[in-house]
């Protein structure tokens, strides 16, 4: 089993129930979100802020945020996700990596987690054929990491 996971998914999700997400979170994520296992998650909006809520609130799992400028440089519902995780305790660390908040900087965040783990979990916007998460689910494959793709 990983001991530590990287989560990435689009920003777009308005096109799902929320209901939907917590159920597939629940079949997803489940399996790999036990005590001593750290995700990494990255602070946007989307899939990122709506996984950290479920994880922080169903899971004991360890929470680590990373963005890729500073929190403040995040759209209002990613912050609001990240310092209301952060009042519970249950945010073990937010890494602000100082770049920049266009495509060169996400990419970077994106590179940071999976550098600093075993697998990715990705969720993809269904019928994607470029994005920023299908990015970071190829450069973990180029890494020889494991992969879980969950279109959504």
């Amino acid at each position: 089993m990983p001991q530590a996971v990287t989560i990435t998914g689009t920003r777009a999700t308005v096109h799902r129930a929320p209901d939907d997400y917590r159920r597939i979170f629940a079949d997803y994520l489940t399996p790999f979100a036990r005590a001593g296992v750290r995700f990494h998650l990255g602070g946007a909006a989307g899939i990122d802020s709506l996984a950290l809520l479920w994880l922080a609130g169903e899971t004991e799992a360890e929470l680590v945020v990373v963005v890729p400028a500073g929190l403040g440089d995040q759209p209002d519902e990613a912050q609001h996700a990240v310092r209301s995780v952060g009042e519970t305790g249950r945010l073990s660390d937010l890494v602000e990596l100082g770049g920049e908040t266009r495509t060169p900087g996400y990419h970077a965040r994106n590179r940071w987690m999976v550098d600093r783990s075993d697998m990715v979990i990705g969720f993809p916007r269904k019928g994607t054929t470029s994005s920023g998460t299908l990015y970071t689910i190829d450069y973990a494959a180029n890494l020889d990491k494991a992969r879980l793709v969950v279109p959504v």
